[in-house]
């Protein structure tokens, strides 16, 4: 009993001899994730981590030490994850999704920034798949549930000046959060608040990277993104909405009317066309965060 104790179950005592389980934390392990397994490549090694600092950290490190394309990892509890630019990502015990895909890509550097719209779209769908909830996507990498985010994508490379050494790329997924810190309570939600479900989360998992396996070889084949356009363009909540392009250098105004086959945001100015490449750069809706 002590041992349910530690993992995080709640026991209520039902006679002098019994007890029973309350909320049964959703515990993940290696050996379960292999059990549900239906990708062809991804997976086919899986590293699970209790607590980490960062499954993205891990991985690069992993990487380093030869692990293959494909190579997964995952945790239950992150103490230092983190999004783009740096900014810290919760990441509490039995709450959420903490993942990093190691991958060993034949393709040219320039083309590493479109796997975080991979990425994306794949999330998207499997929540709209697995969950039957209507996610949306906010270019390039957030993941949405009612106009607030339950999902960030932090893509990383190891690159020479012409050829890739190793990718990993980091999804966190707010599972069951209940309540968030100030800064972000008023943008970020997780499936639980939206939508009343206790999912599993191994299943979340599995039917990510199995929409993430067959996006990626289309992008592969194609050498860009020409095959998910349609796809995430009518995921994407930006589209055909005016957005605040924060970019440090000149922020500007316009309308965004979806991505390019290179990823870049399509937006109309009053003067002109441009293509926003996400780099430092940072959208934002007219009156808010969509």
């Amino acid at each position: 009993m002590q041992k349910l104790k530690e993992e995080g179950y709640q026991i209520e005592a039902v006679s002098n001899k019994g007890y029973r389980l309350l909320d049964a934390p959703d515990i993940l392990s290696a050996e379960e994730l292999n059990s549900i397994r239906k990708t062809k490549w991804i997976g086919s090694s899986i590293v699970y981590l209790d607590v980490t600092d960062s499954t993205n950290i891990q991985a690069k490190r992993l990487a380093e030490e030869g692990a293959p394309h494909g190579t997964l990892v995952v945790a239950g509890r992150q103490q230092s994850g983190r999004g783009r630019r740096g900014k810290a990502w919760e990441s509490p015990a039995h709450d959420g999704i903490f993942m990093t895909l190691l991958l060993r890509p034949a393709f040219l550097p320039q083309q590493a920034s479109m796997l975080t719209i991979v990425a994306a779209i794949a999330v998207a769908k499997a929540v709209r798949t697995a969950l039957r909830l209507p996610a949306t996507v906010k270019w390039p990498n957030d993941i949405l549930l009612n106009e607030k985010k339950i999902c960030g994508i932090l893509t990383e490379l190891s690159t020479e000046i012409d050829s890739i050494n190793h990718i990993v790329i980091g999804v966190g997924i707010n599972v069951s959060n209940q309540c968030f810190p100030d800064g972000i309570a008023d943008i970020a939600t997780s499936i639980l608040l939206e939508s009343g479900k206790n999912i599993h989360r191994a299943s979340l998992i599995e039917a990510v990277w199995e929409q993430f396996e067959s996006y990626y070889d289309a992008f592969c084949a194609a050498g860009d993104l020409s095959p998910l356009l349609e796809e995430y363009n009518s995921f994407l909540i930006n589209r055909d909405r005016q957005v605040c392009i924060l970019d440090p250098s000149h922020p500007f105004t316009g309308t965004a009317k979806g991505i390019a086959r290179t990823g870049e945001l399509i937006v109309e100015t009053e003067e002109e066309t441009r293509l926003v490449s996400s780099g430092e750069v940072s959208v934002r809706g007219i009156y808010g965060y969509v």
